[in-house]
């Protein structure tokens, strides 16, 4: 009995942590990964592992930090995954045209947001997709919290640099 009741009690906990933390998530990944189906499947596998390393964490800035942390990873396994590195799909599918210059400024962010370095492109997304703080950033990325001011600075240097004239100016 005690360990059906041990199932259904994490079920309701990744119920609750899919209802809070699904579409966050995802938009991170979608930010990252730039590709709306993997993000899906990087989402998915993400929970996977918070399913399987489970433990309740009281403190909910922490849990949130410790469910991005997941999910940045797991985005990262993607990115350098051997899949990913052999395959082109623009050389698979020539027929398909290549992705257009974003016509908007919002459109444009993005675009210079991920063609920033990855070390960059992490506390920007973080900070500003995710709403945490440089000391959640910190434990996210298991870096101290001076590293992580000093690449948000530089990250929004250059963001500025890059979209000068345009309505992001003051990032």
């Amino acid at each position: 009995m005690g360990l059906i009741q041990q199932t259904s009690g994490s079920t309701a906990e990744m119920e609750r942590l899919v209802e809070e933390y699904g579409t966050g998530m995802l938009r991170m990944c979608c930010v990252y990964l730039a590709d709306e189906h993997l993000a899906q499947d990087a989402v998915q596998d993400a929970f996977i592992k918070i399913y399987r390393s489970y433990r309740p964490i009281p403190d909910k800035a922490a849990e949130k930090a410790w469910v991005m942390k997941v999910t940045v990873n797991v985005c990262k396994d993607y990115l350098r995954s051997a899949w990913k590195r052999r395959v082109n799909l623009v050389d698979q599918y020539p027929e398909i045209p290549a992705q257009e210059a974003p016509k908007t400024e919002e459109g444009r962010l993005v675009q210079e947001i991920m063609a920033l370095k990855p070390k960059y492109r992490e506390v920007i997304l973080l900070h500003y997709y995710q709403q945490l703080r440089v000391g959640e950033i910190a434990q996210v990325l298991g870096a101290p919290q001076s590293t992580v001011s000093i690449r948000l600075r530089r990250a929004r240097d250059l963001l500025k640099k890059r979209l000068e004239g345009g309505p992001y100016e003051e990032l």
